[in-house]
């Protein structure tokens, strides 16, 4: 089987952008990108659901799910490593319905996030857990934005250079975690059509 060549996305993510992707692409992610965990979405839903603005451009954004570690080494950021996208799902719907194009985690989603993102057209990107030391060479600016007593669950502003992650749902629904161990099944005759 053939690799697929990496496609190069910039962030902030429009819509054209985010629809043109496929679950199982594989891409290098430039641009702007928002971090934020459990406490900090239930702050921003809190907000939003009070009429108020969010402390950073909602349209067209990419929240990376990751509590990063204190910058060494005279890096911009420590180690940036995914966390569990699912303890987001219950905030994600309300967030993708004011904007939020792009998410970037570890795992599985709920079914309200992925009619939420064909809707709307978001995406969702994995990147690899584990390798939290490796993704944080590609983020080359970090600055706290608000909420800094949540500690790393902070809202930061990232500036990354080829973050390299993979489309697991798309804006049609499609889920590389199911499509593709079933994909491979039948590759290997382990699955009849």
């Amino acid at each position: 089987m053939e690799k697929k060549a990496f496609i190069q996305v910039q962030a902030p993510l429009d819509e054209a952008a985010a629809r043109s992707l496929r679950s199982g692409d594989r891409v290098l992610l430039s641009g702007t990108v928002y971090t934020l965990r459990d406490a900090g979405h239930q702050r921003l839903v809190d907000l939003l659901n009070q009429g108020h603005n969010p402390p950073f451009p909602l349209e067209d954004a990419v929240i990376y799910y990751v509590g990063p570690t204190p910058a060494t080494g005279g890096r911009a950021i420590g180690s940036a490593g995914p966390t569990t996208s699912s303890r987001m799902d219950p905030y994600t719907p309300s967030l993708i319905r004011h904007g939020l194009r792009g998410m970037i985690g570890k795992g599985h989603r709920d079914l309200q996030v992925i009619r939420a993102m064909k809707e709307y057209g978001a995406v969702y990107f994995a990147a690899t857990g584990g390798a939290g030391a490796l993704l944080s060479k590609t983020i080359v600016e970090a600055e706290l934005l608000a909420w800094e007593e949540l500690g790393t669950e902070a809202l930061r502003r990232l500036t990354v250079r080829d973050m390299p992650l993979t489309v697991i749902i798309d804006s049609q629904g499609r889920n590389l975690y199911e499509d593709g161990p079933r994909d491979w099944r039948r590759q290997h005759g382990y699955l009849n059509d």
